[in-house]
């Protein structure tokens, strides 16, 4: 417990209700929670679900058959990718959730863990409560959030057991390159290292969604973890998977059946529906964040940040004015009663940034930058 923190959102976000509780009326620009509702079928499906006599019992640790398959076709249409339902594909309660199962099912105390900075604070989190030795490896402005590979090949590598990463990167929005998934996968295999690839964003604001499990040779070492929290605006459901072979996939069901006991059977089902959406759902998801783009870069830009381009994902990316992300973060709360992220909480080097979300309606941002343009 010394090694680890209570989580930056679960803290700050006291602080907020706190001021709301004065009349303050925070405009939180800071979590990725998606505002807009999953598909009218979604919502139908479990309703429709829930009333049924036997949907209230325990169900199977590793979710059932109606999920898998969904998950199934789903990788088959988005990434072309084939997993065997059965075998390749576990759903989680959630991503968040499946970061600590594979942490507890690959990690003894003294492994090492290569973790992006920036990047998400759970993967460090997670593998500090495994006992694990967590080694940042650095992610920079100036090589586009990419891996450098060089300064990777000459880290001492004895003892890592896995690897961190996540394309479309979050907190910097840097799509995935085929380059980077490639060399992450060779990477892994010549050092005998699982390659842990989450990939909650690649249907956000994104043309070509990619996987890590289309490079050939992928299944070997990698898992990678994919949620509806983002992509389906469902966070509050915690549905997720991973997927890897099947060896790999078992021990994470060890891990996971020790601490929970199955998901819901009407969210599985509802879920399922989910994933078969049209791909009109999808393009009217993103017409809405690329409008709601528009009015955040205009107010990040009016705050002297500069964000960079071609971001992919729920958030816009921004370097900070003076480098000081956590100092604009606080002046933009306490002034203009907008929280937004300061980037520090991602790594050192992400210092001197800060992350906008996109996760409230056009009306409301409007109102957020009016409040920044009166007071800063």
């Amino acid at each position: 417990m010394e090694a680890i923190s209570e989580y930056y959102f679960s803290r700050k976000l006291k602080e907020i209700a706190e001021m709301n509780a004065a009349g303050a009326s925070i405009i939180n620009l800071g979590v990725g929670s998606p505002d807009l509702p999953p598909g009218a079928e979604t919502i139908g499906a479990l309703c429709t679900a829930a009333t049924a006599s036997d949907a209230h019992g325990y169900q199977s640790y590793a979710g059932i058959p109606e999920l898998r398959q969904a998950f199934a076709r789903w990788y088959a249409r988005w990434y072309g990718v084939t997993l065997d339902p059965g075998s390749e594909i576990l759903p989680l309660a959630g991503s968040k959730e499946g970061i600590l199962h594979l942490a507890l099912a690959f990690l003894d105390p003294g492994d090492g863990v290569l973790v992006p900075d920036p990047g998400y604070p759970t993967y460090t989190s997670a593998s500090r409560l495994a006992g694990a030795r967590v080694i940042p490896y650095d992610l920079l402005e100036r090589r586009g959030w990419q891996p450098d590979w060089e300064a990777l090949e000459a880290m001492d590598l004895a003892g890592v057991r896995v690897m961190w990463a996540n394309y479309p990167h979050m907190p910097t929005g840097a799509p995935a390159t085929r380059e980077t998934l490639e060399r992450l996968v060779a990477f892994g295999r010549r050092h005998g290292i699982v390659i842990c690839h989450d990939n909650p964003y690649s249907v956000i604001r994104n043309r070509r969604p990619a996987s890590i499990l289309e490079v050939p040779g992928a299944l070997e070492t990698c898992v990678e973890l994919n949620s509806l929290s983002k992509s389906h605006n469902m966070p509050g459901w915690r549905v997720a998977m991973l997927a890897s072979n099947a060896r790999f996939v078992s021990w994470a069901l060890k891990a996971k059946s020790n601490i929970d006991s199955g998901q819901f059977r009407p969210v599985m089902l509802a879920a399922a529906r989910a994933l078969d959406a049209p791909s009109s759902w999808y393009e009217e998801n993103n017409r809405a964040y690329a409008r709601r783009s528009v009015i955040v870069e205009a107010m990040a830009r009016r705050l002297g940040c500069t964000p960079a381009p071609g971001q992919e994902g729920l958030f816009l990316w921004c370097r900070a004015p003076g480098g000081d992300g956590e100092a604009l973060a606080d002046a933009v709360l306490h002034r203009a009663r907008v929280f937004i992220t300061p980037g520090f909480i991602f790594g050192r080097n992400g210092a001197g940034y800060v992350r906008f979300s996109l996760c409230r309606g056009e009306d409301e941002l409007r109102e957020a930058a009016r409040r920044i343009n009166d007071n800063m």
